[in-house]
């Protein structure tokens, strides 16, 4: 396997994929036909190089992350779903061109707050639910006379359990089973082309649907960091102190599990199909077998950002068969 710094998430009906400064959305419609978007990737925080030192690019990527994947699974609803009515259309064409250009003006700063109230709104949740809860619950066994040792080891089992019910709860969506189908042809397609095949509906579905750089990976290293580094805590006298250094403590914990999972993505160590395991395994439940229509949006996502074909010729030495082609 030879990384090929691809990324991507699942969206409704559809996938997006990352590549260096440019990703693409390919939604199936209801129509069956693919609708394909292609946009420059802007970091959020800017190009100064300050952003991409080690720890803090951690903490970028994940914010950039939710950021674009929000946009894009709000994009890919609205393709899917063909929200655009009969009535609304009709009140759009009765409008000129500099009112049609206003409101799509205001429908897009609607957007773009909607857009950031939603991450930011995620985040906060998310803290909340997978960083303070686990150790709030945990700290209710004080009253029967437990340590602050045995309380850290509490929370840390309570975290565990909070975070595999969360996505044991969600894998028996219906709704969520589609989108983990298209996360399975996500992973699919890359790992197709990082193992050297070309990237077609037959190799795709003949690769596996786990890859070491997912983000289900990183959430669950996100916990077992975090139980790690909340040990810090047991010698701090104040619980105010415990809990909102915490709180504090979510940077680091992302910076270093980006840093972990990154490492994991590069190398075929030992070492490092040994700590890829547990998130592997998780996989399991956030990835489904795909259907070759899913398989099909997926490459068109691949190939609107990145060529594979030049790929597999340099890491590879692929030279593509005239006769197929």
């Amino acid at each position: 396997m030879k990384p090929s710094n691809i990324g991507g998430q699942a969206v409704m009906e559809g996938i997006m994929m990352r590549h260096k400064d440019k990703y693409a959305v390919a939604v199936r419609r209801p129509d069956k036909e693919i609708e394909l978007k292609v946009e420059d990737y802007k970091c959020t925080f800017g190009k100064a190089a300050f952003w991409k030192k080690p720890i803090i690019r951690g903490v970028v990527s994940f914010v950039d992350g939710l950021v674009v994947g929000t946009k894009c699974l709000m994009y890919s609803a609205e393709i899917a779903g063909d929200e655009e009515d009969e009535e609304e259309a009709a009140k759009n064409a009765k409008l000129t061109e500099e009112e049609l250009s206003a409101k799509k003006q205001k429908e897009a700063k609607q957007f773009q707050w909607l857009l950031y109230i939603t991450v930011a709104f995620s985040i906060v949740i998310s803290v909340a639910a997978f960083m303070l809860l686990p150790y709030a619950l945990a700290s209710l066994l004080r009253k029967v006379g437990a340590s602050e040792f045995g309380v850290t080891v509490a929370e840390a089992f309570v975290k565990l359990i909070l975070f595999l019910g969360y996505m044991l709860l969600i894998s028996r969506m219906k709704d969520i089973q589609r989108t983990f189908m298209y996360h399975g042809a996500e992973h699919k397609c890359i790992n197709c082309v990082e193992h050297g095949m070309p990237l077609t509906v037959e190799n795709v579905m003949a690769s596996s649907r786990q890859h070491r750089r997912c983000g289900t990976s990183f959430l669950f290293l996100v916990m077992l960091v975090s139980i790690c580094l909340h040990f810090v805590f047991v010698l701090v006298p104040v619980y105010w102190v415990r809990l909102f250094g915490r709180l504090l403590m979510v940077p680091v914990v992302a910076g270093i599990s980006f840093e972990m999972i990154q490492w994991a993505g590069r190398t075929d160590s030992k070492l490092a199909d040994f700590f890829s395991k547990p998130g592997l395994a998780m996989q399991k439940l956030t990835t489904k077998e795909p259907t070759p229509d899913m398989v099909e949006v997926a490459i068109k996502a691949v190939e609107a950002v990145f060529d594979w074909k030049q790929y597999l010729k340099d890491e590879f030495g692929w030279e593509p068969d005239e006769e197929k082609e």
